[in-house]
């Protein structure tokens, strides 16, 4: 380590971002609209309005650059931001490479993960419209545990509905929800029209986040005093990670450093874009040149083998129809360890942006992600969740062609959380029992075959 060249970067309070970036703004052609699902036209505030309360309906719509964060927003977020930029010198030494590799943790936050960054403004805004309880879905159970904390900020009720793979493997996630106060069920469920649907047709059902998404959203439509939370994908989630990105370009500034590659994992891709979007405007603008590279499981490879098409966004088909990279909304991944990406869409505005051919996409099979695990554990002393295990493994390959080429580049990923809550994962990866799952041809094209007919713009 040389003098300049910290283990940690830090900002103060007074430097934590006050704006959320919204790069809808800033690229080249706007993304497709949102359709409503019986007349195929561009949905409006009234379609939303039975779920969202009107200020997220409007930052899902926005084409402002940025939107000012609530001071009570603020407030919470100083429990934990802004959070730490490591220079990962450790892992740096033991792969031999002369790479400098970043990682922004926020695995600090209460929650453990990225998530309270869109769990708290949403909380927020619904307990200023008067709603009195929240439904959502969760994988790995990281949003969950995040919603349920936010709502015990702003005085909600929380309920939510687990993918059943997931909450079997991640037992003590349940109990961190309840004791933030939420209520937990397995997904599909015998609660809601939408869960008994699904195990009528398949008893042994691992769930999935669109049937979980389903249940909550059945739920919540069906309460006037309850709305749906969604942790990932929409445009107003990305948005309020962006205070990840935005931390992470003044934390380099305090060093004279740019990354030359950025890495982030996705499944919904919240983790995705809040990382990489304040970075894209600086692209975009002619100030920065960096490769931003999304990397997602093999077995649920919506970005690198998906259809580019309308689709709903949960398994029953309640939600608007979004044109995304996606699997099928009838898809069901198996049940890997890293719950939180097991979508079978990817967000609407990162596929916009792939399309446009701003960022890259690679998969990984969850045993070489374990191992990047491991070995980032050994190093750095951080147990990471299984789900930026897969941003770690695409680090090292790139940090290890570095060792093969001689290039000095600035590597940057964000660990989104810790993996305490996932120790049986890696148990299960320790002792050899870890499958890889790769998503078939037949299987794909099977899960591909039901998606909706949309009919094409007119001219």
């Amino acid at each position: 380590m040389t003098m300049g060249e910290p283990s940690k970067i830090l900002l103060d309070e007074s430097e934590m971002p006050r704006r959320w970036y919204n790069i809808v703004a800033d690229l080249p052609a706007a993304p497709p609209p949102v359709l409503h699902p019986g007349t195929m036209a561009p949905v409006g505030p009234d379609d939303l309005a039975i779920l969202f309360p009107m200020e997220l309906i409007r930052q899902e719509v926005t084409t402002e650059r940025y939107v000012d964060i609530p001071e009570d927003v603020l407030d919470v977020y100083r429990l934990w931001r802004p959070s730490p930029l490591y220079r990962a010198h450790r892992l740096e030494r033991a792969l031999g490479t002369p790479a400098k590799i970043f990682y922004k943790y926020e695995g600090v936050s209460p929650a453990g993960s990225h998530k309270p960054n869109t769990a708290v403004p949403q909380a927020y805004y619904n307990a200023a419209a008067g709603i009195r309880r929240l439904t959502t879905e969760t994988g790995a159970g990281q949003w969950g545990t995040a919603l349920a904390f936010a709502c015990a900020q702003y005085g909600l009720d929380c309920e939510v509905w687990q993918v059943r793979a997931s909450y079997d493997q991640k037992p003590y996630r349940k109990i961190m929800i309840e004791t933030f106060g939420g209520v937990v069920h397995p997904s599909p469920s015998e609660l809601t029209g939408a869960g008994r649907a699904v195990l009528g047709r398949y008893p042994d059902s691992p769930g999935s986040l669109g049937i979980a998404i389903s249940e909550a959203v059945e739920m919540a439509a069906g309460s006037p005093d309850t709305n749906y939370a969604l942790g990932s994908v929409l445009n107003h989630v990305l948005l309020h990670q962006t205070v990840i990105g935005e931390e992470a370009i003044a934390q380099f500034g305090k060093v004279g450093l740019t990354p030359d590659v950025i890495v982030g994992c996705t499944g919904g891709g919240s983790n995705f874009g809040g990382l990489a979007f304040p970075f894209l405007r600086e692209k975009l603008a002619g100030r920065m040149d960096v490769t931003i590279r999304a990397v997602e499981p093999a077995s649920c490879p919506s970005l690198t083998r998906g259809v580019y098409a309308y689709d709903f966004g949960d398994t029953i088909g309640r939600t608007p129809l979004m044109k995304m990279h996606t699997l099928g909304h009838d898809f069901i991944p198996d049940p890997i360890h890293a719950g939180g990406l097991r979508y079978h869409g990817m967000s609407p505005l990162i596929s916009h942006v792939y399309e446009l051919g701003l960022i890259e996409a690679v998969a990984k099979g969850q045993r070489e992600c374990f191992e990047a695990g491991v070995r980032f554990a050994r190093t750095e002393g951080i147990v990471p969740a299984p789900e930026p295990t897969h941003a770690l493994a695409a680090c090292i390959e790139e940090a290890l062609r570095c060792k093969e080429t001689g290039e000095e580049k600035v590597i940057l990923t964000a660990l989104c959380g810790h993996g305490h809550l996932d120790l049986a994962a890696y148990g299960a990866y320790l002792a050899g029992e870890l499958v890889d799952h790769e998503l078939s041809e037949t299987d794909l094209h099977a899960a591909t075959s039901t998606l909706p007919a949309v009919p094409a713009p007119s001219a």
